[in-house]
Order: C-alpha cells, then structure tokens, then sequence
C-alpha cells in the first residue's frame, strides 16, 4: 500500500509544475523518496553492505596463478666435467644447461587459523552495516524533522499574508472615511497622511513576507526534491492543536529509541573488535594448500603437483604490539565514556525540548487570548473613531495591536508545530 501511494504521489510530479500542490504528508513522502541526505546515507549503507560480503570472501581459499619465461646470456646450469683420454691425457669439457625456459603454477591456500582476524574482521564489517542502518534512520528524523519545518514555516507566512490582507481592507476603509471626512472639513489633512504611511508600511511588510514565502517554498521544494517552479503546499491550517501531553514519553524510552544513543554503543562494541583484531596480529597463522606446477627448461614439458602447510609467527611483532594493545585498551575506555556522555547529553536535549513544546504551547493560548483582546479594542475604537470621540491616532494604534497580536499567534502555532517535529525526532519517533 505505501509502495502504491508513493507511486502515485510521484507520477503526479509528471504534471506540469503549476500542479505541484502537495500536502504534509505528500512532502515527507517526497523527501524520503528524493532527499539527497537520504541517498547518501543509503549510499553509504551499501557500501557498508559490500564491505561485508567483502570481508566474508576471507573465510575462501586465496588463489593465486605464476607465470612467467626467461632467456639467460648464458646457462643457468655450468659444470666442467673431467675425461681421460688415452693419447691425450685428461681434459676438462664445460657444460652450459637452461638458457631460456618457461615456468608456471597455481596455488591456493586455505586459512586454518589467523590469529581470530578473519572472524572479528567479520563481525567488524557486519557491525558496519548496523552502524549505516542506525545512520539511515538518523538521517531519516532529521530530513522528517526539517520538512515539517519548511512546512509550517510556509503556512505561518501564507496566514501572515492572509493577516496583512484583512489589514490593507480595514486601512481602505478607514482612508475611505477619513478622506470624506477631510472632504466634509471635519479633520485635516494629517489624519489622511497617517492612514497613507500607515498603508505603505503594510505594503512593504506584504513584499517581505513574499518574497519570504517565495524563498521558503524554494528551499521546500530543494530538500524534498521537486521543481519549485509554481510549487506549493495544500490549503493547510495550524488548526486546534492538541494538547502537548498526548506526545509525551519518558526519557529513558526516548533514549533506548535514539540512533545516536545506539550509534554510541555500537562504537563501544567496535572498539572491543578492534582490540581483538590488534590481539590477533600477534598470533601465529596457519594455512594448507594445494598447488600445480609447469615449467619447460630443458626443452621438455614437465608439470606435478604438491600440497603444503605453512605457519607463520610474527616475532618482531611483539616488540610493538604490547603498545598497540594498549592504545586499543584505551580506545575502548574512550568509547565507554562518549557512551555515557552522549546518554546524559540527550536526555538533557529530550527534556528541553519537552520544555520548549510545553513552552510554545502555553503561548498559544497567551496569543489566542491576546487576539481576541486585541479584535475586541480595534472593534470598539472603530466605533469610538466612527462616532466622533476618539482620535485617528487611537483607532490606527488598536490596529498595529491587532496586527502584531494576529502575527504573534501565527508565530506560536508554528513554533509549537516545529517544536512537536523536533520532540518526535529526540525520542526516536
């Protein structure tokens, strides 16, 4: 079923870039399907994955093949051989044998033992392969993290305008009025002049928050890779957001889900690898092989088998490797320690964000109050304006309020919406 969905999300990408409209969930589909992070680690979790099945390989027999052919100035075999002859007496004949020849052979030798190297070399590698998973999914949070991010980010801005909008209405019919009323002689010109720069203000905070969404749209559309001509996100809302308590999990749960927390153990257990490998370099190394050999030097073919044990013993190898083994001893002790670390270091980072989701939904409900505050004084002064008995001054002042208490609630539902993408991310969800 997700196979499918994915599917489809992406054969709607087909469609010219106008309908590019996608939703939350669109967007994370998106970025885990074209997220360049993402497919690096998944690079790299395939390298991981060659790395093992290359190491497995040393579990097989080494094979190797000679060859070769040779022309000497001179034989390679030189002998004088000593003759009597009656009438002559005796002489010396030199024999000169083997000037060119022609050698080959194959061999392949079969690991008994090596020191432990191969089987934690094995478990090295395998342990690799985890190492890049835990790295996917780490990456994975983090693309999941910032989308929801960039999402949010675009709806706050797009309720900005919609804000700004309400606003430039309000200010054309106040302009409405004060003009008549400036036409009638009951104020004067400064009044209109006030209504003006308090519209050209609104004008040019309406081209930074475009120009705002337009560079928030891009940079959507770059990390969840689609074309950001003509793209956007869905008619989307901050809506009634729910109560942070429904999200919460203890730390220490979150801490058994975080990759980092298991990437640190998984460095523990590779340092202890890495100590026996080192260990192993020290021991003796046995191996049996079989072998064919084939040479012509004597004008001759000539090939026969052979089988063979070897064993090899590192001596002056011991001279530094009690240091080696040291330092390995010290690794491991390091690794245990950035294991605790980074176990206290996340729970702290798990317990302030729950703090900055409690934190940001409070001010949600500061900001809704506010608003509704804030509607209600620029209702009243409108009709205090409308009457007569309040000045200009006042009614352009209940509307900065409203202004800046509107934005400021659109601020804090993306910043709890952020905030709850964030605390998902640092208990591993």
């Amino acid at each position: 079923m997700k196979k499918a969905f994915i599917s489809l999300l992406f054969a709607a990408f087909a469609v010219p870039a106008g309908a590019q409209t996608l939703t939350l969930d669109e967007c994370r589909a998106a970025a885990l399907e074209h997220n360049r992070m993402l497919q690096n680690s998944r690079f790299d979790l395939e390298a991981a994955l060659q790395t093992r099945r290359e190491a497995f390989t040393n579990y097989f027999p080494q094979v190797s093949a000679t060859g070769g052919v040779f022309q000497a100035q001179h034989g390679l075999v030189q002998a004088d051989f000593g003759m009597t002859i009656p009438q002559l007496g005796t002489m010396n004949l030199p024999l000169s044998m083997v000037k060119r020849g022609l050698v080959g052979g194959i061999t392949a030798v079969q690991p008994v033992f090596a020191g432990l190297k191969i089987v934690n070399g094995n478990k090295l590698a395998r342990l690799g392969e985890e190492v890049g998973q835990l790295q996917l999914r780490k990456t994975e949070a983090e693309v999941r993290e910032q989308t929801d991010t960039y999402y949010w980010q675009i709806v706050s801005l797009r309720d900005n305008l919609s804000t700004i909008g309400a606003v430039e209405r309000q200010l054309e019919e106040i302009h409405r009025q004060v003009e008549l009323s400036v036409k009638a002689g009951l104020v004067t010109t400064n009044d209109l002049l006030r209504v003006e720069l308090r519209q050209q203000e609104i004008a040019s905070n309406r081209l930074k928050v475009e120009n705002g969404l337009k560079v928030s749209k891009m940079l959507l559309a770059q990390h969840i890779g689609v074309d950001w001509h003509g793209f956007d996100v869905g008619d989307s809302a901050f809506g009634e957001p729910e109560a942070p308590g429904a999200f919460y999990v203890s730390v220490e749960e979150a801490l058994d889900r975080r990759a980092e927390y298991q990437l640190a153990e998984k460095n523990v257990e590779a340092q202890k690898y890495q100590k026996r490998m080192e260990r192993g370099k020290r021991l003796p190394t046995v191996g049996v092989g079989a072998g064919y050999l084939y040479y012509n030097v004597t004008d001759k073919d000539v090939d026969d088998g052979l089988v063979f044990a070897q064993v090899s013993v590192p001596i002056s190898d011991w001279w530094g490797g009690a240091h080696a083994l040291k330092k390995a001893r010290i690794r491991e002790q390091q690794a245990e320690n950035d294991r605790l670390q980074a176990r206290e270091m996340l729970a702290v980072e798990v317990e302030r964000t729950w703090s900055e989701v409690v934190e940001a939904y409070a001010q949600i409900l500061l900001m809704r109050r506010s608003v509704a505050s804030a509607a209600e004084n620029l209702r009243q002064n409108r009709n205090f304006y409308q009457a007569g008995t309040a000045p200009l001054t006042d009614l352009l002042d209940a509307e900065t309020l409203y202004t800046q208490s509107r934005n400021n609630f659109t601020s804090a539902c993306a910043a709890y919406r952020t905030s709850l993408a964030k605390y998902m991310r640092v208990t591993g969800r």
